[in-house]
């Protein structure tokens, strides 16, 4: 029998980045919060301790930060024509769990999207002709600007202590900076980090190339820092253990060392963890949320009543979820109809090893942090003239050095023996010398009305619900790009002196055993208009006036940076939304 709690203003779905931001802020503002996370709460100081954190086989290997698939997954195929399959080992991507989300375990890359990138499908358009896009491709402008959200952005960055150099303030280009960014209103909080010698070398041969080299923004501190909200941080100690795992020195900017430590002595602010949501109640009318049910370890299911609902999970679990509840249409690539599970969209990941002579060249990968080095925007967005290359699209790259952990960093030449002496002294040789992909290329992805989300008809989880089904493969489009961003890619690795490079673009099919990132996309996208978008410019659900949806399954397609920083605008722009319009007149808000 479900058992009622008592009702709340609002209750927010997983407490993540987004979910902490709304969490606070709504907090902040009077009203009585509950956040209900599917994982177990972390704290830095207890569960990421630097006498054990920097454990490679319990976090990298064995996946400890992440959902395991024993507690649900999802149904993959690459084409509408296949069956899909239960995803029964995480590959291609990693579904965060816990509090603090993928916030947690990220490496704190900390990029705003471009100008154009929000008007993209108005801005390529007309560049090129209508006719220069793909047929089936399904991009389209966000219903916001980079002017609107570039103030949340700036209230973001200062939260985490931003380390970084501007190149753009004002509209003025500064020295040091990325000068294809869009304009910010001032610096970043905190200076770049210092840059290891791979990143000096990669900035040297990248500047005699022609190209501006920057530092890569980094939420992994350069100094000792205090946030706006007065939770203090530290320096960055370069262990190499940022991605996969939780950081115990609090250099890292994650929920859990920004605005957690604030949040819980909220007194209007509770949490339930360990506990899932399986649907949002719905009145008669269809129209109004009235809160969620939500299951705990033991099986058993409570009633959360709430005038508002705030859907703050990682962006598959966003997606199924609408899905589940019924809110909104299920997309319909054939008819081209629905919105939910529309516009789906992950990223092209393309990279180059180097091997240099280790007589000359000793890089220490060892010294390292998640968001550590030197990257080129020559070929991201629409920097360059996509007119006689056949495709759109594009990406950052750079010699970002995350890591030398001993299990997965063990380059080698092609032809050397997978195993055995001559695979171990090949190890020895390469170590020190060898510039692995690092952030490599990250290349944008864009929407395809053949990419998409819908429930599963055979596989259910085990509350017996479907699973999501995704469908999923690489178009020309993203192939040729890949292609051509690795090789411009590698022709800088190559004039750092590197005595061989090896180029691996993304080919297709998709695979999803193969990892790329955790950067999932679209699927609830925002708009202005109802039948090509879930959500509305405000994150606002448009069946739903009371149920706001927030992070990465906004976005219409995934650009060539990496997503959280926009997620993260986006929620305080929807956050401010919510506070100055519709806590003083409920419903739909309009475009103001």
């Amino acid at each position: 029998m479900m058992r009622k709690l008592p009702h709340k203003d609002v209750v927010i779905i997983g407490l993540g980045w987004t979910g902490s931001i709304m969490a606070h802020g709504l907090a902040d503002a009077g009203l009585d919060v509950i956040a209900i996370e599917r994982g177990p709460w972390r704290d830095t100081a207890t569960d990421y301790p630097p006498s054990y954190a920097p454990d490679e086989y319990r976090y990298r290997i064995q996946h400890e930060l992440f959902l395991r698939p024993a507690q649900t997954t999802f149904t993959f195929r690459n084409t509408m024509k296949q069956d899909a399959l239960p995803i029964r080992s995480w590959g291609a991507f990693m579904p965060p769990n816990g509090v603090g989300g993928g916030g947690v375990h990220w490496n704190a890359e900390m990029w705003r999207f471009a100008p154009t990138d929000f008007v993209i499908k108005t801005h390529l358009t007309e560049r090129y002709g209508e006719k220069f896009l793909p047929e089936d491709m399904t991009i389209q402008d966000w219903g916001v600007t980079y002017d609107e959200i570039e103030p949340y952005y700036d209230k973001f960055e200062y939260l985490c202590g931003t380390s970084g150099t501007a190149g753009n303030i004002k509209g003025q280009i500064m020295p040091g900076g990325n000068p294809f960014e869009g304009p910010r209103s001032r610096a970043y909080p905190t200076p770049a980090q210092k840059q290891p010698y791979n990143a000096t070398l990669f900035a040297k041969a990248a500047t005699d190339l022609g190209y501006k080299p920057f530092p890569q923004p980094s939420g992994n501190m350069s100094q000792a820092y205090t946030n706006p909200l007065g939770v203090e941080m530290g320096p960055c100690t370069f262990c190499g253990y940022c991605e996969w795992f939780g950081c115990g020195n609090y250099s890292k900017s994650s929920p859990q060392t920004t605005i957690l430590p604030v949040l819980v002595r909220q007194q209007n602010f509770t949490a339930r963890d360990n506990c899932e949501v399986t649907r949002i109640l719905l009145d008669a009318s269809g129209k109004r949320a009235t809160g969620v049910v939500f299951v705990d370890t033991s099986g058993e299911e409570w009633e959360q009543p709430a005038d508002m609902v705030l859907l703050c999970a990682y962006t598959i679990f966003n997606v199924q979820l609408l899905m589940l509840s019924g809110v909104g249409k299920i997309y319909d690539p054939v008819a081209d109809e629905g919105t939910i599970g529309r516009n789906f969209t992950h990223q092209t990941v393309g990279t180059a090893t180097g091997f240099f002579d280790p007589k000359k060249f000793i890089f220490n990968p060892f010294i390292a942090s998640g968001a550590i080095g030197m990257c080129i925007d020559e070929f991201n967005s629409d920097n360059f003239d996509h007119g006689p290359l056949g495709f759109v699209g594009g990406g950052y790259m750079g010699q970002v050095q995350t890591n030398g952990r001993p299990i997965e960093t063990t380059p080698v030449p092609p032809g050397t023996p997978t195993w055995g002496a001559k695979w171990k002294q090949a190890v020895k040789e390469n170590y020190q010398s060898t510039v692995y992909s690092g952030s490599g290329v990250h290349g944008s992805f864009y929407s395809y009305r053949d990419v998409y989300l819908d429930l599963d008809p055979v596989y259910k989880d085990r509350l017996g619900r479907p699973l999501l089904r995704i469908t999923m493969d690489l178009h020309d489009n993203e192939l040729k790009m890949s292609a051509y961003l690795t090789d411009k890619y590698a022709e800088i690795i190559k004039a750092m002196g590197a005595q061989m490079v090896v180029k691996k673009p993304r080919t297709g099919p998709y695979d999803v055993a193969e990892y790329q990132t955790t950067h999932l996309c679209g699927g609830a996208i925002m708009g202005t208009d109802p039948k090509t978008s879930a959500v509305n410019r405000y994150l606002q659900s448009w069946d739903v006036p009371n149920l706001f949806v927030l992070g990465a399954s906004s976005f219409p397609q995934n650009h060539g940076y990496n997503p959280t920083g926009t997620l993260a605008a986006l929620a305080y722009w929807s956050l401010e939304a919510i506070k100055t319009q519709y806590l003083k007149n409920p419903g739909p808000l309009v475009h103001a």
